[in-house]
């Protein structure tokens, strides 16, 4: 019961936190953002729509969780994300790779799923699962069953070996 109200706090916090603000101007005097503009980014070349490597973990978690549930709002838009590598595979083949996004806490956490963009192979073309990486890609979700999934296509990953989540 008391991960359900936490759960439940969160996303309150996180719809709060989206709703509360909105994109900075250079006339904007307004101390406080969404969550969207707090992580969007002025990167120049590397054209980062939205930097989650940027905000802390609380700021992460609201931010990933209005994403999966406002996923229209940010198809298209160019995400970066750091975390643990994940791998997953289903009993019919199916492979997932996933970055991980945890709360301040690290009770909770989301896995971010990513496609690399050109051939790979699991686990050859793949770090270690804890291995910490960056991915950034087209963010895109999808929907199977009743759950929703966040997905960053033609991603490119780069991992840190100095930095491992074991």
């Amino acid at each position: 019961m008391k991960n359900v109200r936490f759960i439940a706090v969160t996303a309150a916090a996180a719809l709060l936190l989206t709703g509360c603000g909105s994109a900075s101007s250079s006339s904007d005097t307004n101390e406080y953002y969404s969550v969207t503009s707090a992580a969007s980014s002025d990167t120049g070349s590397d054209d980062i729509d939205i930097d989650l490597t940027k905000l802390d973990s609380n700021m992460i978690y609201a931010q990933v969780y209005d994403m999966v549930y406002n996923g229209d709002n940010y198809l298209g838009k160019k995400v970066k994300v750091k975390g643990p590598f994940s791998y997953f595979k289903e009993d019919d083949g199916r492979e997932f790779f996933a970055v991980l996004v945890s709360d301040a806490t690290a009770c909770c956490s989301q896995g971010i799923e990513f496609v690399l963009a050109g051939e790979h192979k699991y686990p050859a073309d793949y770090p270690a699962i804890g291995q910490t990486i960056t991915v950034t890609g087209e963010f895109s979700y999808y929907k199977e069953d009743y759950a929703v999934y966040c997905q960053l296509l033609n991603a490119e990953m780069e991992v840190d070996t100095s930095l491992s989540w074991d």
